[in-house]
C-alpha cells in the first residue's frame, strides 16, 4: 500500500476541507479524493455520510484502526451543521488523524460553524474553494475550463452562447461542455452550439436582444414569444435589451483609434463582445439610441407591474428598437 502524502494540494493529504455551496464542485471535491485514494489502493472503504448522520462517537468508530490497515474515506457533508458534541470529535480527530484515513469535511464557509471551518484550517488541512457561481462572468470562466480541462479549442462567441442557451446551473452547463468536447472534432463555434441547443438557444434573452438590436423584427419576435413560452422570465428580456441597446450607445460613444485592448478596458467588454457589438451597430444613430432607450425603459416599467401584460409591452419594445437599429 502506498505511504500516505503530506502535501498541502494533494488529495491524499488527511483531511481535505471543501468549503462553499456550489454542489457540483463539492462532488467533484469528494470525487477527487475518492479517486485519488482508489488509485492508491483498490479496496479503499469510502463513507459518505448524509447530514444528520455524524453523531457523537461516530467519527471515533469510523476512523478506529482496522486489523487489515486498509485505506478509508470519511465524507462529512454539511459540517457546519453538527452538532457541539460531534464537532467536539471532529476537533479531536483533527489534531491526530489516522494513518491510512483521509477525512473530507463539506462546510458552506459561512459564520455558522465557523468554529469548525477554523480548527480545519489551523490543523492545515487541505482546502478546495467550491463558491456558488453567481455572476454570468463566473459562469463563463468556467465553460472555459471545462473545455480545457478537455483538451478541446471553444470560441469566446461558443462559450458566452453555451452560457446563454444553458443558463445558471453548473451540472447542465458541465455535461453541455462534456457532450459538445466527445462529439464535435475541431474548433468549437457558435454554429456548433447552436446546432446542438437548437430551442434553448433560440430561448435566451440574449438573443431577443441580439435580434432587436441587429434590427431583425421578424426574427427578434419569433425569439421573443418562443422565450416567453418556454419559460424566460420578462424582467431577463428587458434586461437584455437594456444592455444590448447600452453596449451600442457605449461603443458608439467610445473614442476613436483606441487599440482594442484599451477599448476593451474602457468599456469593460471583452474583445469579442466589441467585435459583435461593432457588427451590430451598423445603422444606428445617437437618435435612434434614444428611442430604443426610451422603449426599454418603457418595457421594463411595463413588465415589473405597470402594464396589464408584459408579453405585448415587450413585443412593442422589440419593434421599437429593431425600428432604431435601421434610424441612420
Amino acid at each position: 500500500m502506498a505511504a500516505r502524502s503530506t502535501k498541502a494540494d494533494d488529495p491524499l493529504a488527511p483531511v481535505t476541507l471543501a468549503v462553499g455551496q456550489e454542489e457540483l464542485l463539492l462532488d467533484r471535491a469528494v470525487q477527487q479524493v475518492v479517486a485519488a485514494a482508489r488509485a492508491s489502493d483498490p479496496d479503499t472503504d469510502v463513507r459518505d455520510l448524509a447530514p444528520g448522520e455524524l453523531q457523537p462517537g461516530t467519527l471515533a468508530e469510523l476512523t478506529s484502526p482496522s486489523l487489515f490497515a486498509e485505506r478509508k474515506v470519511v465524507v462529512v457533508r454539511q459540517a457546519q451543521d453538527l452538532g457541539a458534541d460531534t464537532v467536539k470529535d471532529v476537533k479531536a480527530y483533527l489534531a491526530a488523524p489516522v494513518e491510512e484515513i483521509t477525512l473530507v469535511l463539506l462546510h458552506a464557509g459561512g459564520a455558522k460553524g465557523k468554529g469548525l471551518l477554523d480548527a480545519a484550517r489551523k490543523a492545515g488541512a487541505r482546502e478546495v474553494a467550491c463558491p456558488k457561481m453567481t455572476k454570468p462572468a463566473d459562469r463563463l470562466a468556467f465553460v472555459r475550463g471545462e473545455f480545457r480541462a478537455a483538451g478541446r479549442s471553444a470560441t469566446p462567441g461558443a462559450c458566452q452562447a453555451l452560457v446563454d442557451a444553458i443558463g445558471s446551473d453548473l451540472r447542465e452547463l458541465a455535461s453541455a461542455c462534456a457532450q459538445l468536447a466527445a462529439d464535435v472534432e475541431g474548433a468549437i463555434d457558435e454554429e456548433v452550439v447552436g446546432r446542438y441547443y437548437t430551442g434553448r438557444a433560440e430561448a435566451s434573452s440574449f438573443t431577443v436582444a441580439d435580434r432587436a438590436v441587429e434590427g431583425r423584427t421578424a426574427e427578434a419576435l419569433e425569439a421573443l414569444r418562443w422565450a416567453l413560452a418556454t419559460g424566460v422570465a420578462p424582467v431577463l428580456v428587458t434586461s437584455a435589451l437594456a444592455q444590448g441597446v447600452r453596449s451600442i450607445g457605449k461603443l458608439a460613444s467610445a473614442p476613436s483609434g483606441m487599440r482594442p485592448g484599451d477599448l476593451a478596458r474602457e468599456l469593460g467588454m471583452p474583445p469579442w463582445k466589441i467585435d459583435r457589438v461593432r457588427q451590430q451597430m451598423r445603422g444606428w444613430s445617437a437618435e435612434g439610441v434614444a428611442v430604443a432607450l426610451r422603449a426599454v425603459a418603457d418595457a421594463d416599467a411595463a413588465v415589473k407591474g405597470g402594464g396589464y401584460d408584459p408579453g405585448y409591452a415587450l413585443e412593442k419594445a422589440v419593434v421599437a428598437i429593431a425600428g432604431a437599429a435601421r434610424s441612420r
